[in-house]
Order: structure tokens, then sequence, then C-alpha cells
């Protein structure tokens, strides 16, 4: 057994940095799981008028409405097995904002053929995107949104691109400051940049064994669909 996320890239896994290696071996087969804490330099989000919708994702824990500078940040990507059967790796990030905190929760699961890694958003899942990762010449990891579907009850749909969008993940690390940096845009293909960050953050690793998965982690409803 493999990460997911060696599965699907292949050989293009090797090109990756040791380290982003290591954090993305995280799974039930490494056994471990990857805590990142550090700060996010700054938080962004588009013009006014997106606002509402960003507010509306919060409910589902799904994008951050406020912008910010400086914000602590923590990343907890844990393995564990899901009602349906799948091997599952939370992507659960915690912006610690004047407040309160945001949360922007994901879970990974490969697809029924193995090539692909498909992303639910939020609290219940009613998100899902296909997911393409690449190794860049410096080592780096590339990852980029495919289509989006909304799924709830019987509905499965595709997205729109009138009030879809897409994200561009770019994640690094550093040997000189050993820290990882990940920078995030989520751009609507009509009216622009909605949303993002970059900062850094350096990771724990911890035996899944002992620490477990803890309460409030895992989606309150997961779906089946793939």
């Amino acid at each position: 057994m493999t990460s997911i996320f060696r599965t699907v890239m292949g050989a293009d896994f090797d090109r990756l940095h040791p380290q982003l290696q290591r954090r993305f071996s995280v799974g039930l087969a490494s056994g471990e799981a990857c805590t990142g804490r550090g700060v996010m330099d700054r938080i962004w989000h588009g013009p006014a008028f997106v606002k509402p919708f960003l507010a509306l994702g919060t409910t589902r824990n799904i994008l951050v409405p406020r912008a910010g500078r400086h914000v602590p940040f923590t990343i907890e990507n844990v393995p564990y097995t899901d009602t349906h059967g799948r091997e599952t790796v939370t992507f659960v990030r915690t912006f610690h904002l004047p407040g309160r905190p945001r949360r922007f929760d994901a879970q990974m699961v490969l697809s029924p053929k193995g090539d692909r890694v498909l992303d639910y958003l939020g609290t219940h899942q009613h998100l899902a995107s296909d997911l393409h990762l690449r190794a860049e010449p410096d080592g780096s990891l590339l990852i980029r949104s495919g289509e989006h579907r909304f799924r709830e009850g019987p509905v499965d749909v595709r997205v729109p691109d009138l009030i879809g969008a897409d994200a561009e993940v770019r994640e690094s690390y550093d040997d000189t400051t050993g820290r990882f940096h990940i920078k995030v845009r989520v751009v609507n293909k009509y009216v622009g940049p909605l949303f993002g960050y970059e900062g850094s953050f350096e990771a724990t690793y911890t035996d899944i064994a002992t620490c477990g998965v803890r309460p409030g982690l895992r989606p309150v409803r997961e779906e089946s669909r793939a």
C-alpha cells in the first residue's frame, strides 16, 4: 500500500522535495498523521459582492470570509477509514482570526479507479472536486482543481462556471528555514479572484495508532459518490 497521493502521481511523486514526499505520504500505510503550525502572512478576498457567498460557505466550513495578516494557522492531515470503507485524509485548516477561529475543511479520498484524488469540501461533503497534482521542476507541488459537483440526496449536478471557482495550491519546502510554504488562490472564471492565502508552517508527525482522530475533525456527513 502507498498513500493516495503517491498512487495518483506515480513516478512524478519521487520528484517532490523529500519533505513534501513525507508530508504527502501521510496515510494508513505510513501510520502517520501530520500537523502543520505556522502563520498565514496574508488572507485575502475579492470584491465586496463576493463576501455574502464566502459567508455562506463558512456555515459549512468552506472558505474564509475575513481578510487578515499574520494570522496563526493550523492544518491537520489525519488518515482514517470512512463509513464507506475508503481511506481518507483530512485537510482541516484553522485560521485563528480575531474574535473566533475559522475553519476550512476538506477530506481527500482516492477515486475508485485510482487515477485521481477526490476532494470533498465542508462539514457535509456537499461539494466535491477532482484534484490534479504535479511535481514542479524545483521540487514543489502544484495542485489544481478540476470539475466541481454538488451532491445532496438524489441531486448530483456539475457546478456551472458562473458560480463555481477553480483552486490552485502551490506548496514548497525551504531547507534554510525548515518550513513549508503554501500559496492558495481561488478564482471564478468570470468574476476573477475570490479568496486566497499564503504563508508558512512547520510540520510534526504523530503515530495514528496513538493519537487517532480527534473529535470534531471528521465531517458530519460522508458522501458515498465519487
